[in-house]
């Protein structure tokens, strides 16, 4: 039996996963912790851990960074990934991937924050 998942293991609340909130009166899920769905309005949603695995959507290859945290990285790749739970994440990402690859994404340390990074699946 695995821990329930807390709100904390998500990387934008500083956690190591790839969260997201599923709602079960309405059937809808979201990125982005909310304590009410977005879609019908019903409180307490549950979280569910992704499987971090989906398709290339969107890429772009970033040489203007927006601080000099990430200027330190530039070039760097950003990705649209369509996540296999059906939703859509922008992330971090291998520089070599392109739209329609298929990828693997896991929570690393980029400018010293917790964010998705996503590299091929070896297992497509």
């Amino acid at each position: 039996m695995t821990d329930p998942l807390k709100a904390t293991d998500c990387w934008t609340r500083g956690g190591g996963r790839i969260v997201f909130q599923h709602c079960a009166p309405c059937g809808r899920q979201w990125l982005f912790m909310r304590s009410f769905c977005p879609h019908c309005g019903a409180r307490d949603p549950s979280l569910r851990a992704a499987s971090g695995r989906g398709t290339v959507a969107a890429s772009t290859l970033v040489h203007r960074a927006p601080n000099d945290e990430f200027r330190a990285l530039a070039p760097y790749r950003l990705v649209l990934v369509d996540l296999d739970e059906g939703l859509r994440l922008m992330a971090h990402a291998d520089p070599a991937l392109a739209v329609g690859d298929r990828v693997q994404g896991a929570v690393r340390a980029i400018a010293g924050r917790p964010m998705p990074y996503f590299s091929k699946d070896p297992a497509p």
